[in-house]
Formats: structure tokens, C-alpha cells, sequence
């Protein structure tokens, strides 16, 4: 199994790069370098200019547009508020064009959950109005054609067409790997040869301006240009380059020299480097022959013969999710390294575009600092930087950088919950720290002025609240924020510690910020260390209150209780000096807080930690690449995980537990396969099977992550005390327990109430 000495290296750096203080510090939304001369320099591609050097990335439009995939007001009011904010060049998100060959793109009923330019002449209109809605403000918009899914695609195309996924050779998928996916034959490629040259076409009459293949990820497109899932022996496709050649060609035959081609390309998909030997005990086996480095360049180089203009590149697939997919743990620039390898390599060929011009270099991943992000263009790394989901935190991330005001962009947190996660659980994309995301169509971009202005009371300074308080006094209430504690940000505050939530320590910044901008332009107040008692509400005189007491912690009253060293999580976030002395950590509870709270105390200060876990998987509701990188790290951290194991009792040495060592148990560890979401059963999963056997777990100290229930008994008291007043619940006191909903609730009560 070979393995690249610079990509085992660097997926080390990924898991403990937050023990390095410079690079943390790359992370901070500073704005040390402004003005950013380099970022908003104009660029050439083919012979188009652009006018600065920022790329929307192709974050995902799924169920945005019609069911038929026309664009329709909700997606095209998405693309236009990022074109206002400033952004140069926009790219779609997947637009497959291969519904009559890839099976598991087409839903019962002919319909789809992707936007469409290949349906007919009916989705024409919504891209032309997508087109030159973004023009009005100065951006580009190139289209992403994709090939299809093929193994990465929905395996329910077998119940609901009794049709079988495909691939370039017969490739197991990826939701479920039992499922086999058929091997296209040489006529189909060529049909998806055809699809995307003329899907070019279609994107160049309906005045986009370019088209962008999506050649990465793992997904159909990859599945035939890299021999990891490309193992075709005999044939016109036997060689991985040929179709991505060919692609490229029938483009430029459809759409001539001056239509702008980019091509998106990881250059390793780093599957031997991130598992190791453990890809012989899976599916992955066969994966172990992908394009290296070397390959991926000279790729490149023949691609920019047939007639591509720009790349971006970054490195991974669906099975190792977390790398094209930057969670929160991932360091701030992942890729630049990646990009630089890229620009160096077409520096030293002397490599040009078919019009004469360089081919600029896009760098692509945890880029959202405008500092980090300059400096990266004034060290030559790139020549663009690609941004995706700060565009959805801030679409005003482009003109607020350019004005210097960088403490007023909203920061993403890298939580994906509501970028992928949402769309996976069946919605459609969102962002969790800006409740107007995707909602551009309903929600203005300045709240509706009240009809009557009120005195509020808002109880709670977590996002919940913050947001609440804030967008009722920007609609013209006076409104008072109590928190009980001494400083904003409600559960935020234990939430940023570890080293890798450097992300929400960034967010927490923005909303400590937000509300002291907030005190200064409206009628706000904010009174910290203060509890809303109904005696002081009363006092107050206010006309309406807003409940975002967050969550408690659930107890576990079990024999041993009192006499155990027992700490809760949150606490020990706060203050990891309650473990001084404990070498040996046993964690309750396998969710987000709980692994986070291993990985923290394994790597930051050397305990020997154990998770256990009732249920079969680890960090379930997370999205994949958040919780791949976690399991990944934890593994490689040797933190130990026991799931089907159930806490007995504390002793005085440890915990007593009841485990299931049945061999359908599953591996804890598993990060290169999903967990389907609940309302979707697999026919072919191995029923679990009982065998269990108590233990004794050796413990100096116990940490207690079993998850928080709603706060609730604040409201309904007010409730009571308060019948001739409205009185809301929302956020954590209400349900949640993710920042997507409690913004998305503060937000949502701020523009009515």
C-alpha cells in the first residue's frame, strides 16, 4: 500500500495542529492586514475578468428550487445576496445532468431534489433570472455540471425504481456498502460525455458564464478518473484521464475558446494515508490504488490542453468525509499547502490556458479569515480563495472584509448542521449562526419596523437570546437582556475551550461584540449577573418576555453516587483543574459533548480516557464529517470507546458497566460509512445480537455527558405569574440543543414579536 510521506504527515497535523499557539492564532478574525489589496484585485480567466479574487464555493442548493429543478425565488434570492455581498464569482451548487443513466438522482414521479438545467425548456427561465439577478451586482456565476452521484448516490433508487446505483466498476456504496453499484458500459460514458458538453450549452444561452466540473469528492465524475474506482482493464475508458479529456473537448467543440472552463480536483483522496492497514478489514480494500500526487498534476496539465482555465483542489472523498468537508477540528487553511503544490507544479511546466493566460489556482478550505486569507495570496499559495459556508454565515463577508470592519462578519462555526446536516435530514440548506440563510425570499434584509413598539424581556444571553433581544430592538423595541452570569454566550462559553472549537470561540467573540454595537444603536440593554425574577419583571413594567433559559444537566442517580469523584462535562470544560490528580477519565455519554470532552482532556492534557455508549454509534444526529474527524482522532488519540454499554453503578475505583461483546456489536471507530438517518431502514443490516457481561472499569474520576433536557421550569413559572402577558419559550429551554435552532428561533420570535 503506497503512502505519501507529505499526506500522512499533514492527516497527522489535522488532529493535533491546535497544540501549535501560531496556528491557532490563524484562525482569529483579525483585521491586521487591512486594508486586503490582494484579495480584491481583479483576475483573468480565459478572457474573462473578475472583479475581485473570492469564489462562492458550490455549497449545496438540494430542494431550492421546484421539484421539476427549475431555480425559483428561494434559490435565486440565495445566489443574489451573496452576489450583493460582494463576492466575485459565484458557483451553483451540483447540478446533475445524468438523470436518464445515473439511477439514483430521479425520485418517484420524475421529480428531483437537484436544481436542473437538463429537464427541458421549462428550468431555462429560472437560471436566466439566477443569471442576471447576480450580474446587476457585479459577480459571475459559473455553472456546476456534475456527472451524477454513481456509488455515493441514494441506494433507495433499488426500492423505488428497482434500479441499481452505478459506478465506473462494480463499487460498493456508500450509504450501504452490501448495495453493489453496476459498472457503466463505454456507451454510457459517452452519453455522460455528451450530457455535460450540451448542459455547457445550455448554461451559455441562458447567460451563465462559465461552466465547472466536479471532479472530486468521490463522486461520479472522480469514480471515473481515478483508479481507486475506475479499475476498468479493457476499453475506451480503461485509462482514468480519457473521459475527463474527452469532457472537456466536447466543450469546448459545443461552446467554443472564450466560454470559461474550472474543474474542481482533489489531488490525493488520502484513503491510505487516513486508515492504513484498516482498509484491508473493509470495503476499502479496493480503493487502495488511487491517483497519487503526481498523477493528479499531470491530470491537470493534460485537462489545460483540452481547454480548462481554472482549478480549485483540496484533497479526500465521502470516505473520509471530514477532509473535502473542513468541520470545525480542521485547521484554519487546510489546503493551502495543497493549492501551492498545484500553482508550483504549473510554474515550473510553464503551463498557460489555451488563451495565453496563467491558470489560476483556487485554494479552498477553512479560508473564512480575511487575514489568513490575504496573506495566503500575498505569499503566492494561490491565486483565489474560495469561500462556502462563510459566504452563508455572512453574505457580506466580501464588502465588510474590503471596508476593514472585520469584527462585525459573522463567523462560521464549522458545525455543518445546517449547511449539509439539514438537507441530509430531509430540508434544505441553512447556517446556523444566520437565520436568514436560504429564508432571503421571507426574511428582509432589515426587519419590518414594529407597528407597536413594546417594552421586552429577554432571560438568557445565549445565541437564543442574544438573537432575540438584538433583532426586537432593531425593529424598534425597548428591550432588556438579562443573563445571570457574569458575561454572554450561554453555553458557547464552555463550548470554545477545547483548542479545536477555536471556530466558536470566534463566534462567541462576534456575539459579546454584537451586543455592545447593538446597546449603542437601539434601545437595549443588557444587564449581566442579574436573575429575572418575576419580582423583578414586575418592577420591570414589560408587556412581553422571551424565555431562553438554555438547558440542565441530566443527573444519573445510581448506587455510588454520592462517594464517587463525579464531575458534569460542562464543568470540566470550564475547569479541567477538577481532574487534577485523575489520570484514569471514564465519560458517560457518546454524543458531541462527551467525545469532544475525551479528545480534549486525551490530547490537551494527557489523560487515559474512556467513552461509553449505550446506543450502537457514537455522536448520532452529527454530521458525517464532523463526527468522522472526531472518530478518526479519538482512535489515532488511543481513547478507548465501548458502545452497547450501560453505566450500573459508580464505585470507588470506577464505574460498573453491563456491555454487549457480541460480535454484531459494531466498530465504535467506523468514520468511512455513515449512519442513515432515522426514518431510513436498511434491509440489509445485521440485527444486533445480546451477550452481555458486567464490568468493572478502573476510574480516578468521572465525567457525566448524557445530555441536557430542556429548561423549562423558568417559563411555565412565568407563565403562571404572568397570565395577562405573552410569554415565549424558545432556544434550548424550549428543544435543540444546536445553535441552528436556537438562532433560527431567536430570529424568528425577534421579527414578529
Amino acid at each position: 500500500m503506497y503512502q505519501d510521506p507529505k499526506l500522512v504527515a499533514m492527516t497527522k497535523w489535522f488532529g493535533e495542529w491546535f497544540l501549535d499557539e501560531k496556528a491557532r492564532a490563524s484562525g482569529e478574525m483579525t483585521g491586521a492586514l487591512a486594508p486586503y489589496e490582494r484579495l480584491f484585485t481583479p483576475v483573468t480567466v480565459n478572457r474573462m475578468t473578475l472583479k475581485n479574487r473570492l469564489v462562492m464555493a458550490p455549497i449545496s442548493n438540494i430542494s431550492m428550487c421546484e421539484e421539476t429543478g427549475r431555480p425559483n425565488e428561494k434559490m435565486i434570492a440565495y445566489f443574489v445576496e451573496r452576489a450583493k455581498g460582494g463576492v466575485g464569482l459565484i458557483t451553483t451548487g451540483l447540478v446533475p445532468v445524468t438523470h436518464h443513466i445515473d439511477n439514483s438522482l430521479t425520485e418517484r414521479g420524475e421529480l428531483s431534489y437537484f436544481p436542473r438545467i437538463d429537464r427541458s425548456r421549462t428550468v431555462f427561465a429560472g437560471w436566466r433570472d439566477l443569471a442576471q439577478r447576480c450580474h446587476n451586482h457585479g459577480a459571475r456565476v459559473f455553472l456546476q455540471a456534475s456527472a451524477g452521484l454513481g456509488r455515493v448516490g441514494n441506494p433507495q433508487c433499488l426500492v423505488n425504481s428497482h434500479k441499481f446505483p452505478c459506478s465506473a466498476s462494480f463499487n460498493p456504496n456508500w450509504y450501504m456498502p452490501n448495495v453493489p453499484c453496476l459498472r457503466l458500459s463505454d456507451r454510457n460514458i459517452r452519453g455522460i460525455v455528451k450530457a455535460i458538453g450540451q448542459a455547457a450549452a445550455d448554461a451559455k444561452a441562458a447567460g451563465l458564464d462559465g461552466v465547472y466540473l466536479h471532479g472530486h469528492e468521490g463522486y461520479l465524475m472522480e469514480q471515473l478518473t481515478n483508479p481507486a474506482f475506475n479499475r476498468r482493464k479493457l476499453g475506451r475508458y480503461a485509462d482514468p484521464q480519457r473521459f475527463g479529456i474527452e469532457m472537456v473537448e466536447y466543450i469546448r467543440e459545443r461552446c467554443g475558446d472564450r466560454f470559461p472552463v474550472m474543474y474542481r480536483l482533489d489531488l490525493s483522496l488520502v484513503l491510505n494515508e487516513t486508515y492504513g492497514e484498516r482498509m484491508n478489514d473493509t470495503y476499502m480494500k479496493k480503493f487502495t490504488n488511487g491517483r497519487t500526487i503526481a498523477q493528479s498534476l499531470d491530470y491537470m496539465k493534460n485537462l489545460v490542453k483540452a481547454g480548462v482555465d481554472l482549478f480549485d483542489v483540496d484533497l479526500g472523498c465521502y470516505d473520509n468525509f471530514w477532509l473535502p468537508h473542513p468541520p470545525e477540528g480542521m485547521p484554519p487553511g487546510c489546503y493551502l499547502d495543497i493549492a501551492q503544490m498545484a500553482k508550483d507544479f504549473f510554474a515550473k511546466e510553464g503551463i498557460v490556458s489555451n488563451a495565453g493566460q496563467p491558470v489560476p489556482i483556487v485554494s479552498v478550505g477553512k479560508l473564512g479569515y480575511p487575514d489568513l486569507a490575504e496573506q495566503a495570496l500575498r505569499d503566492g499559495k494561490c491565486d483565489m480563495v474560495m469561500l462556502g459556508r462563510p459566504l452563508l454565515a455572512d453574505p457580506d463577508w466580501p464588502n465588510k472584509a474590503r471596508a476593514g470592519r472585520v469584527g462585525e462578519i459573522i463567523p462560521c462555526i464549522g458545525c455543518q448542521e445546517g449547511c449539509f446536516n439539514e438537507f441530509v435530514e430531509g430540508g434544505h440548506p441553512q447556517c446556523a449562526v444566520n437565520p436568514r440563510t436560504a429564508f432571503e425570499e421571507i426574511y428582509p434584509e432589515n426587519p419590518v419596523p414594529a407597528a407597536q413598539k413594546k417594552k421586552l424581556a429577554v432571560i438568557g444571553g445565549g445565541p437564543a437570546g442574544i438573537t432575540a433581544a438584538i433583532t426586537a430592538a432593531r425593529r424598534g423595541h425597548s428591550v432588556t437582556l438579562f443573563e445571570k452570569n457574569d458575561a454572554l454566550g450561554g453555553r458557547l462559553l464552555q463550548g470554545c475551550t477545547p483548542g479545536m472549537k477555536f471556530d466558536i470561540r470566534n463566534y462567541l467573540q462576534y456575539l459579546q461584540g454584537w451586543a455592545v454595537r447593538a446597546e449603542k444603536a437601539y434601545d437595549l440593554q443588557v444587564r449581566l449577573q442579574t436573575e429575572a425574577t418575576p419580582e423583578l419583571l414586575r418592577a420591570g413594567a414589560f408587556e412581553e418576555i422571551i424565555v431562553a433559559a438554555g438547558t440542565k444537566d441530566t443527573q444519573m442517580p445510581l448506587p455510588g453516587l454520592e462517594s464517587a469523584k463525579v464531575h458534569q462535562a460542562v464543568n470540566v470544560l470550564l475547569r479541567p483543574a477538577l481532574l487534577e490528580g485523575a489520570q484514569k477519565v471514564v465519560i458517560v455519554g457518546g454524543g458531541v459533548v462527551g467525545c469532544e470532552t475525551a479528545f480534549f482532556l486525551a490530547k490537551e492534557h494527557g489523560k487515559q480516557v474512556t467513552v461509553i455508549e449505550m446506543e450502537k454509534e457514537y455522536m448520532k444526529g452529527t454530521f458525517t464529517a464532523n463526527r468522522g474527524y472526531m472518530l478518526k482522532y479519538l482512535y489515532d488519540a488511543k481513547v478507548r470507546l465501548l458502545n452497547c454499554t450501560k453505566l450500573l453503578a459508580f464505585a470507588g475505583d470506577g464505574v460498573r458497566v453491563q456491555r454487549n461483546l457480541s460480535k454484531t456489536v459494531p466498530d465504535p471507530y467506523l468514520s468511512w460509512t455513515p449512519i442513515l438517518p432515522e426514518n431510513v431502514v436498511n434491509p440489509l443490516a445485521k440485527k444486533l445480537k445480546l451477550e452481555l457481561r458486567e464490568e468493572l472499569l478502573p476510574a480516578d474520576a468521572v465525567v457525566l455527558a448524557a445530555g441536557g433536557r430542556p429548561n423549562e421550569a423558568l417559563f411555565h413559572r412565568l407563565q403562571k405569574e404572568f397570565p395577562h402577558l405573552s410569554v415565549h419559550n424558545i432556544g434550548d429551554s424550549f428543544q435543540g440543543g444546536k445553535v441552528l435552532e436556537a438562532t433560527r428561533m431567536g430570529y424568528g420570535l425577534g421579527v414578529r414579536v
